[in-house]
Protein backbone atom coordinates (compact mmCIF):
# COMPACT_ATOMS: atom_id res chain seq x y z
CA UNK A 1 0.00 0.00 0.00
CA UNK A 2 1.22 3.70 -0.62
CA UNK A 3 0.51 6.24 1.47
CA UNK A 4 1.51 10.00 -0.05
CA UNK A 5 -0.10 12.35 1.99
CA UNK A 6 3.30 12.74 4.79
CA UNK A 7 5.41 13.25 1.76
CA UNK A 8 7.82 16.18 2.00
CA UNK A 9 9.07 17.73 -1.46
CA UNK A 10 12.99 18.21 -0.68
CA UNK A 11 13.79 19.90 -3.85
CA UNK A 12 12.48 19.99 -7.38
CA UNK A 13 15.03 21.03 -10.84
CA UNK A 14 12.53 22.38 -13.73
CA UNK A 15 13.97 22.41 -17.39
CA UNK A 16 11.94 22.27 -20.38
CA UNK A 17 12.64 19.89 -23.25
CA UNK A 18 11.96 19.99 -27.19
CA UNK A 19 11.03 17.22 -29.93
CA UNK A 20 14.20 16.54 -31.16
CA UNK A 21 13.68 15.66 -34.70
CA UNK A 22 11.95 19.11 -35.21
CA UNK A 23 14.61 20.78 -33.96
CA UNK A 24 13.78 22.00 -30.91
CA UNK A 25 15.77 22.79 -28.13
CA UNK A 26 16.25 21.80 -24.83
CA UNK A 27 16.44 24.35 -21.80
CA UNK A 28 18.86 23.32 -18.89
CA UNK A 29 17.79 25.49 -15.11
CA UNK A 30 21.16 26.65 -13.58
CA UNK A 31 19.77 25.92 -10.21
CA UNK A 32 16.70 23.78 -8.73
CA UNK A 33 13.46 25.56 -8.43
CA UNK A 34 12.94 27.81 -5.18
CA UNK A 35 9.34 26.85 -3.66
CA UNK A 36 6.98 28.90 -1.63
CA UNK A 37 4.47 27.22 0.40
CA UNK A 38 1.56 27.93 -2.20
CA UNK A 39 3.93 26.67 -5.25
CA UNK A 40 4.72 23.47 -3.17
CA UNK A 41 1.31 22.58 -1.79
CA UNK A 42 -0.20 23.29 -5.56
CA UNK A 43 2.93 21.24 -7.03
CA UNK A 44 2.25 18.30 -4.49
CA UNK A 45 -1.40 18.16 -5.61
CA UNK A 46 -0.56 17.86 -9.33
CA UNK A 47 2.10 15.46 -8.86
CA UNK A 48 0.75 12.80 -6.66
CA UNK A 49 -3.18 13.11 -7.69
CA UNK A 50 -2.89 10.59 -10.68
CA UNK A 51 -0.93 8.37 -8.48
CA UNK A 52 -3.77 7.93 -5.68
CA UNK A 53 -6.71 7.69 -7.73
CA UNK A 54 -4.69 4.77 -10.39
CA UNK A 55 -4.17 0.85 -9.36
CA UNK A 56 -1.11 0.60 -7.78
CA UNK A 57 1.04 -1.33 -10.97
CA UNK A 58 4.30 -1.47 -9.87
CA UNK A 59 7.59 -1.75 -12.39
CA UNK A 60 11.37 -1.80 -12.27
CA UNK A 61 14.19 -0.66 -14.02
CA UNK A 62 15.29 -3.32 -16.95
CA UNK A 63 17.83 -5.01 -19.14
CA UNK A 64 18.18 -7.65 -21.33
CA UNK A 65 21.82 -8.17 -20.44
CA UNK A 66 21.99 -6.54 -16.83
CA UNK A 67 20.03 -3.58 -14.59
CA UNK A 68 22.73 -2.08 -14.52
CA UNK A 69 23.65 -0.94 -18.37
CA UNK A 70 20.04 0.75 -17.96
CA UNK A 71 20.87 4.25 -18.06
CA UNK A 72 18.05 5.50 -15.77
CA UNK A 73 18.79 3.05 -13.06
CA UNK A 74 22.62 4.26 -12.39
CA UNK A 75 21.24 7.61 -12.63
CA UNK A 76 18.86 7.41 -10.10
CA UNK A 77 21.30 5.24 -7.88
CA UNK A 78 23.41 8.08 -7.96
CA UNK A 79 20.61 10.37 -6.84
CA UNK A 80 19.86 8.43 -4.07
CA UNK A 81 23.54 8.02 -2.71
CA UNK A 82 24.12 11.95 -3.14
CA UNK A 83 21.58 14.10 -3.16
CA UNK A 84 23.69 16.85 -2.83
CA UNK A 85 24.10 16.42 -6.73
CA UNK A 86 20.66 15.86 -7.62
CA UNK A 87 20.19 19.27 -9.70
CA UNK A 88 23.15 18.06 -11.86
CA UNK A 89 21.67 14.38 -11.93
CA UNK A 90 18.24 16.11 -13.26
CA UNK A 91 19.82 17.60 -16.15
CA UNK A 92 21.39 14.26 -17.44
CA UNK A 93 17.70 13.06 -16.86
CA UNK A 94 16.33 15.42 -19.05
CA UNK A 95 18.96 14.91 -21.70
CA UNK A 96 18.07 11.61 -21.80
CA UNK A 97 14.70 12.25 -22.27
CA UNK A 98 15.07 14.43 -25.00
CA UNK A 99 17.51 12.11 -26.94
CA UNK A 100 14.38 9.69 -26.66
CA UNK A 101 11.88 12.96 -28.07
CA UNK A 102 12.77 11.94 -31.80
CA UNK A 103 9.18 11.25 -33.03
CA UNK A 104 7.37 14.19 -34.69
CA UNK A 105 4.35 12.89 -32.52
CA UNK A 106 6.20 13.96 -29.51
CA UNK A 107 5.20 17.44 -27.74
CA UNK A 108 7.82 19.90 -25.92
CA UNK A 109 7.06 20.45 -22.30
CA UNK A 110 8.58 20.99 -18.81
CA UNK A 111 10.60 18.52 -17.24
CA UNK A 112 10.05 18.69 -13.00
CA UNK A 113 12.91 15.93 -11.36
CA UNK A 114 11.88 16.19 -7.93
CA UNK A 115 13.15 14.42 -4.79
CA UNK A 116 10.59 13.65 -1.87
CA UNK A 117 10.97 12.49 1.30
CA UNK A 118 8.70 10.73 4.43
CA UNK A 119 6.99 8.69 1.44
CA UNK A 120 5.14 5.50 3.01
CA UNK A 121 4.71 2.08 0.38
CA UNK A 122 4.60 -1.24 2.10
CA UNK A 123 4.41 0.56 5.86
CA UNK A 124 7.45 1.92 5.07
CA UNK A 125 8.73 4.77 5.46
CA UNK A 126 11.33 5.69 2.78
CA UNK A 127 12.18 8.72 -0.05
CA UNK A 128 11.83 8.93 -3.90
CA UNK A 129 12.68 9.99 -6.63
CA UNK A 130 9.48 11.54 -9.04
CA UNK A 131 10.22 12.65 -12.78
CA UNK A 132 7.18 14.27 -14.29
CA UNK A 133 6.05 16.00 -17.70
CA UNK A 134 3.91 18.50 -18.38
CA UNK A 135 2.95 19.13 -22.50
CA UNK A 136 -0.50 20.04 -23.15
CA UNK A 137 -0.88 23.56 -23.24
CA UNK A 138 -4.40 25.16 -22.35
CA UNK A 139 -6.08 28.62 -23.27
CA UNK A 140 -7.31 30.63 -19.70
CA UNK A 141 -9.10 34.25 -18.87
CA UNK A 142 -7.32 36.47 -16.82
CA UNK A 143 -9.66 39.79 -16.12
CA UNK A 144 -7.79 43.16 -15.32
CA UNK A 145 -9.20 46.56 -14.27
CA UNK A 146 -8.36 49.17 -17.10
CA UNK A 147 -9.51 52.63 -16.31
CA UNK A 148 -13.52 51.79 -16.02
CA UNK A 149 -14.06 48.92 -17.69
CA UNK A 150 -12.98 45.06 -16.68
CA UNK A 151 -10.64 43.37 -19.96
CA UNK A 152 -10.10 40.13 -20.67
CA UNK A 153 -6.57 38.56 -21.01
CA UNK A 154 -5.91 35.43 -22.98
CA UNK A 155 -3.25 33.31 -21.53
CA UNK A 156 -1.51 30.00 -22.30
CA UNK A 157 -0.82 27.54 -19.16
CA UNK A 158 -1.04 23.57 -17.71
CA UNK A 159 -4.30 22.32 -16.05
CA UNK A 160 -2.65 21.36 -12.76
CA UNK A 161 -5.51 19.13 -12.88
CA UNK A 162 -4.26 16.59 -15.30
CA UNK A 163 -0.64 15.42 -15.32
CA UNK A 164 0.22 14.51 -19.03
CA UNK A 165 3.51 11.99 -17.39
CA UNK A 166 5.24 10.98 -14.63
CA UNK A 167 7.06 8.24 -12.47
CA UNK A 168 7.56 7.99 -8.71
CA UNK A 169 10.75 5.66 -8.22
CA UNK A 170 11.44 4.52 -4.49
CA UNK A 171 13.88 4.00 -2.71
CA UNK A 172 13.42 0.10 -2.43
CA UNK A 173 14.57 -2.81 -3.99
CA UNK A 174 17.36 -1.64 -5.48
CA UNK A 175 18.79 -4.99 -6.41
CA UNK A 176 15.55 -5.62 -8.66
CA UNK A 177 15.49 -2.97 -9.80
CA UNK A 178 13.56 -0.24 -7.94
CA UNK A 179 10.28 -0.29 -7.32
CA UNK A 180 8.56 1.72 -9.40
CA UNK A 181 4.80 3.37 -10.49
CA UNK A 182 4.27 5.32 -13.87
CA UNK A 183 0.99 7.37 -15.32
CA UNK A 184 0.98 8.62 -18.68
CA UNK A 185 -2.10 9.93 -19.79
CA UNK A 186 -1.35 10.82 -23.58
CA UNK A 187 -1.47 7.31 -24.89
CA UNK A 188 -0.30 8.43 -28.25
CA UNK A 189 3.50 7.79 -27.34
CA UNK A 190 3.38 5.43 -24.59
CA UNK A 191 6.45 3.64 -25.79
CA UNK A 192 8.14 6.38 -25.71
CA UNK A 193 7.62 7.19 -21.93
CA UNK A 194 8.02 3.53 -20.78
CA UNK A 195 10.44 1.81 -22.45
CA UNK A 196 12.81 3.99 -24.55
CA UNK A 197 13.34 6.82 -21.97
CA UNK A 198 12.36 5.11 -18.49
CA UNK A 199 13.39 1.54 -19.42
CA UNK A 200 10.52 -0.34 -17.69
CA UNK A 201 9.07 -3.62 -16.87
CA UNK A 202 6.16 -4.78 -14.96
CA UNK A 203 7.49 -5.87 -11.65
CA UNK A 204 5.96 -9.57 -11.22
CA UNK A 205 4.64 -9.26 -7.26
CA UNK A 206 1.33 -10.29 -6.04
CA UNK A 207 -0.51 -7.73 -7.20
CA UNK A 208 0.99 -8.26 -10.77
CA UNK A 209 0.23 -12.23 -10.21
CA UNK A 210 -3.10 -11.20 -8.61
CA UNK A 211 -4.34 -8.61 -10.65
CA UNK A 212 -3.53 -10.70 -14.13
CA UNK A 213 -4.64 -14.28 -13.10
CA UNK A 214 -8.34 -13.01 -12.26
CA UNK A 215 -7.90 -11.02 -16.07
CA UNK A 216 -6.98 -14.37 -17.25
CA UNK A 217 -10.05 -16.18 -15.74
CA UNK A 218 -12.52 -13.33 -16.91
CA UNK A 219 -11.52 -14.14 -20.78
CA UNK A 220 -11.78 -18.08 -19.72
CA UNK A 221 -15.30 -17.48 -18.37
CA UNK A 222 -15.77 -15.51 -21.70
CA UNK A 223 -14.38 -17.74 -23.96
CA UNK A 224 -15.18 -21.22 -22.68
CA UNK A 225 -17.68 -21.03 -19.98
CA UNK A 226 -19.79 -19.19 -21.76
CA UNK A 227 -20.14 -20.99 -24.97
CA UNK A 228 -20.49 -24.33 -22.81
CA UNK A 229 -23.33 -23.11 -19.95
CA UNK A 230 -24.81 -19.99 -20.34
CA UNK A 231 -24.29 -16.11 -18.99
CA UNK A 232 -25.94 -17.18 -15.62
CA UNK A 233 -23.31 -19.82 -15.26
CA UNK A 234 -20.02 -17.26 -17.10
CA UNK A 235 -21.39 -14.61 -13.95
CA UNK A 236 -21.19 -17.27 -11.43
CA UNK A 237 -17.95 -19.19 -12.21
CA UNK A 238 -16.41 -15.32 -11.79
CA UNK A 239 -18.49 -14.56 -9.20
CA UNK A 240 -16.94 -18.08 -7.49
CA UNK A 241 -13.45 -17.16 -8.53
CA UNK A 242 -13.43 -13.65 -6.91
CA UNK A 243 -14.90 -14.64 -3.71
CA UNK A 244 -11.86 -17.61 -3.64
CA UNK A 245 -9.76 -15.03 -3.59
CA UNK A 246 -11.22 -12.68 -1.49
CA UNK A 247 -10.94 -15.04 1.33
CA UNK A 248 -7.59 -16.90 0.97
CA UNK A 249 -3.91 -15.21 1.73
CA UNK A 250 -2.28 -17.60 -0.73
CA UNK A 251 -3.48 -19.15 -4.24
CA UNK A 252 -2.93 -22.43 -5.10
CA UNK A 253 -4.23 -23.77 -8.55
CA UNK A 254 -5.43 -27.14 -7.73
CA UNK A 255 -7.39 -25.91 -4.39
CA UNK A 256 -8.73 -22.98 -6.51
CA UNK A 257 -9.83 -25.18 -9.57
CA UNK A 258 -11.98 -27.76 -7.78
CA UNK A 259 -13.54 -25.26 -5.18
CA UNK A 260 -14.64 -22.82 -8.25
CA UNK A 261 -14.95 -25.43 -11.21
CA UNK A 262 -18.53 -26.81 -10.26
CA UNK A 263 -18.43 -28.10 -13.94
CA UNK A 264 -15.44 -31.03 -13.50
CA UNK A 265 -15.41 -31.61 -17.36
CA UNK A 266 -14.40 -27.86 -17.69
CA UNK A 267 -11.06 -28.44 -15.76
CA UNK A 268 -8.97 -29.62 -19.09
CA UNK A 269 -10.35 -27.22 -20.85
CA UNK A 270 -8.95 -24.46 -18.60
CA UNK A 271 -5.39 -26.18 -17.99
CA UNK A 272 -5.65 -26.25 -21.74
CA UNK A 273 -6.49 -22.77 -21.82
CA UNK A 274 -4.15 -21.62 -19.41
CA UNK A 275 -1.26 -23.25 -21.69
CA UNK A 276 -2.69 -21.23 -25.04
CA UNK A 277 -3.30 -18.14 -23.40
CA UNK A 278 -0.96 -17.79 -20.55
CA UNK A 279 1.30 -16.21 -21.95
CA UNK A 280 -0.50 -13.03 -22.76
CA UNK A 281 -0.98 -12.89 -18.64
CA UNK A 282 2.49 -14.30 -18.08
CA UNK A 283 1.12 -16.75 -15.73
CA UNK A 284 1.58 -19.67 -17.65
CA UNK A 285 4.22 -20.90 -15.49
CA UNK A 286 2.84 -19.54 -12.09
CA UNK A 287 0.34 -21.54 -10.10
CA UNK A 288 1.41 -20.36 -6.54
CA UNK A 289 1.64 -16.98 -5.28
CA UNK A 290 0.33 -14.67 -2.53
CA UNK A 291 -2.62 -12.82 -2.56
CA UNK A 292 -2.95 -9.00 -2.89
CA UNK A 293 -5.93 -8.07 -1.38
CA UNK A 294 -6.22 -4.41 -3.32
CA UNK A 295 -5.74 -5.83 -6.40
CA UNK A 296 -8.81 -8.28 -5.69
CA UNK A 297 -11.19 -5.05 -4.41
CA UNK A 298 -10.17 -3.38 -7.96
CA UNK A 299 -10.87 -6.28 -10.11
CA UNK A 300 -14.53 -7.03 -8.01
CA UNK A 301 -15.25 -3.55 -9.09
CA UNK A 302 -14.68 -4.00 -13.00
CA UNK A 303 -15.78 -7.45 -13.25
CA UNK A 304 -19.79 -7.40 -14.74
CA UNK A 305 -21.71 -9.19 -12.83
CA UNK A 306 -25.22 -8.27 -14.88
CA UNK A 307 -26.68 -10.51 -17.25
CA UNK A 308 -28.04 -8.33 -19.84
CA UNK A 309 -30.97 -9.67 -21.90
CA UNK A 310 -32.93 -8.96 -25.21
CA UNK A 311 -36.18 -7.57 -23.94
CA UNK A 312 -34.38 -5.18 -22.40
CA UNK A 313 -34.37 -6.20 -19.00
CA UNK A 314 -31.28 -7.10 -16.45
CA UNK A 315 -30.41 -9.11 -13.99
CA UNK A 316 -27.74 -8.19 -11.45
CA UNK A 317 -26.35 -11.48 -9.57
CA UNK A 318 -24.25 -10.78 -6.03
CA UNK A 319 -20.82 -10.82 -6.32
CA UNK A 320 -20.81 -11.43 -2.28
CA UNK A 321 -23.08 -14.32 -2.13
CA UNK A 322 -22.97 -16.03 -5.12
CA UNK A 323 -25.03 -18.97 -3.66
CA UNK A 324 -28.29 -16.48 -3.83
CA UNK A 325 -27.78 -16.85 -7.29
CA UNK A 326 -27.47 -20.62 -7.72
CA UNK A 327 -30.50 -21.21 -5.24
CA UNK A 328 -33.06 -18.36 -6.45
CA UNK A 329 -32.29 -17.96 -10.04
CA UNK A 330 -33.24 -20.42 -12.42
CA UNK A 331 -33.05 -21.04 -15.98
CA UNK A 332 -35.71 -22.54 -18.00
CA UNK A 333 -37.31 -22.40 -22.12
CA UNK A 334 -41.00 -22.15 -22.67
CA UNK A 335 -42.09 -24.29 -25.30
CA UNK A 336 -45.46 -22.23 -26.15
CA UNK A 337 -43.09 -19.00 -26.36
CA UNK A 338 -40.17 -20.40 -27.78
CA UNK A 339 -38.72 -18.19 -25.65
CA UNK A 340 -35.80 -18.73 -22.72
CA UNK A 341 -36.89 -17.59 -19.26
CA UNK A 342 -35.30 -16.78 -15.89
CA UNK A 343 -37.49 -17.71 -12.74
CA UNK A 344 -36.77 -15.64 -9.47
CA UNK A 345 -37.59 -16.98 -6.23
CA UNK A 346 -37.62 -14.18 -3.77
CA UNK A 347 -39.33 -13.75 -0.15
CA UNK A 348 -40.12 -9.80 -0.17
CA UNK A 349 -38.90 -7.00 -2.43
CA UNK A 350 -35.85 -4.62 -0.49
CA UNK A 351 -36.37 -1.02 -0.37
CA UNK A 352 -34.65 1.02 -2.26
Amino acid sequence: MLNLYPAQIESISLHRVGNLSKNEPIFLSATPLTLTDETTALLKEYFFKPFREKEENYFRFHNDVDVEFNEMFNWVSSFFAEVSKSHEISKKITNHLYQQSNHPHIKSGEVYVAHFTDVIIDNQKTDAIGIFKSELKHDFLEFEENMDNLEIRVHQGININKLDKGCLIFNTDKDEGYKILSVDSNRYDAKYWLENFLGLVPLADENFYTKNYLKFCQNFAKDVVLPAEDKQQEVLFMNRAVNHFAKNDAFEESSFLNEVMENPELIPEFKHYKVEKGPKYSIEDVSNFDIANKAVSDARKKIKNVIQLDTNIQIKMDFINPESAEKFVEKGWDEERQMYYYLVYFNKEQKS
